[in-house]
């Protein structure tokens, strides 16, 4: 079976959650048969039959962005020739300009979207957007939820209940880099190996405004990995703050993530907002055996993180109760300890990317029998 993955942003310009569905979905569907290529936009310009990892991938060139969308005048050819080529499209939600290039190619092949998140940020292009929106849903063959948290808080996912899925997001640690001794000793040199750990890109959704008013007046050491549009902003705040016990280390290669994985204590995750839909490095932190603390956002957070099992739940915006699941978690090792393995143990029954893969391609191989089509050999 061929399978043409479409999306904003893949490997190597871009490494966020989506992505990493993306790649775990392209690798792991080759033992099941399934050859997967991917097409995004690019501003380093066009280039044809690239290779990430074992699957082939292609870029268009991104011409110019338009109310936070990408826009590529060849993506269109592209998308045709490729579309052609495969016997499903697996559509990536949202980006609008996605959308112009299904109608606009008159695509009539097998679809399936993964539908990552509502439009939350941006009111004035979705009221500018939604006709097209509906629009394209509805010629979907089936859509794709992470979690079922998501689908009862989506005002959209609620209008299509025929035809939305549930696939939780899966990772597989055995493509996670191995950190070597000298690394970790690094680490531990630098933040030692008791500390709370965010890792993500700093972004306004994040939260992390919440985190710095939470340590104020704590001695909790906290580490801060990933770089991003809020990132002056946030030390700003917490200069302001006098945050003693606080480390910024910046963006961090694949073992240096790896290695702050391990040594932490526990992973800290305050998004407040609906534009986390699911949390991929929360989702990482149960990987690695860690107790996690999250907010209540109506999104797939708390489908991840189960309240007094895995770790905390707390309300969204709430620096007091999250210094106090911090204190929680702090004061009581031997209860983390057993939120960290209830995190591992529920990844390991949910989360797997092989878990993951398998629900794709059983639903990829549904949609195409009913259309009546055969996949390709």
């Amino acid at each position: 079976m061929r399978v043409l993955h479409f999306y904003k942003t893949y490997y190597p310009d871009s490494f966020g959650g989506v992505e990493q569905v993306i790649f775990q979905l392209a690798e792991g569907g080759i033992q099941h048969g399934v050859e997967s290529e991917v097409l995004y936009l690019s501003n380093t310009g066009a280039a044809r039959d690239q290779h990430v990892a074992n699957h082939v991938v292609h870029r268009s060139r991104l011409d110019f962005h338009a109310l936070s969308t990408g826009f590529s005048v060849s993506a269109f050819g592209d998308f045709a020739r490729l579309a052609s080529q495969a016997d499903l499209v697996h559509y990536h939600f949202p980006w609008p300009f996605m959308d112009v290039v299904h109608f606009v190619t008159r695509l009539k092949k097998p679809t399936v979207l993964s539908y990552h998140s509502d439009i939350v940020r941006q009111k004035f292009l979705l009221q500018l957007y939604r006709p097209l929106m509906h629009r394209f849903l509805s010629q979907i063959d089936c859509i794709v939820a992470a979690s079922p948290n998501y689908i009862r808080s989506s005002p959209v996912l609620s209008k299509y209940p025929d035809k939305v899925s549930v696939i939780p997001y899966g990772l597989d640690r055995n493509t996670y880099a191995q950190p070597d001794a000298k690394v970790l000793d690094r680490w531990r040199s630098r933040v030692g190996e008791r500390f709370f750990l965010f890792l993500g890109v700093l972004r306004y959704y994040k939260g992390l405004h919440i985190l710095l008013e939470a340590m104020a007046s704590t001695d909790f050491p906290v580490v801060i990995a990933g770089a991003g549009p809020m990132e002056d902003e946030l030390k700003q705040h917490a200069a302001r703050l006098n945050l003693k016990n606080l480390r910024f280390v910046g963006k961090v290669s694949e073992e240096d993530k790896a290695a702050l994985f391990q040594l932490c204590y526990a992973v800290t995750f305050p998004s407040h907002l609906r534009s986390e839909a699911f949390g991929i490095s929360l989702l990482e932190g149960a990987m690695y055996g860690k107790p996690l603390i999250s907010s209540e956002i109506g999104t797939g957070t708390t489908y991840i993180n189960i309240d007094g099992e895995t770790g905390v739940v707390i309300p969204p915006s709430d620096p007091l109760a999250l210094r106090h699941a911090m204190a929680t978690l702090w004061n009581d090792p031997e209860l983390a300890m057993k939120m960290g393995k209830n995190a591992q143990r529920r990844f390991e029954e949910l989360f797997t990317a092989e878990r993951m893969t398998e629900s794709y391609v059983e639903l990829y191989r549904k949609v195409l029998a009913s259309r009546g089509i055969k996949e390709s050999k």
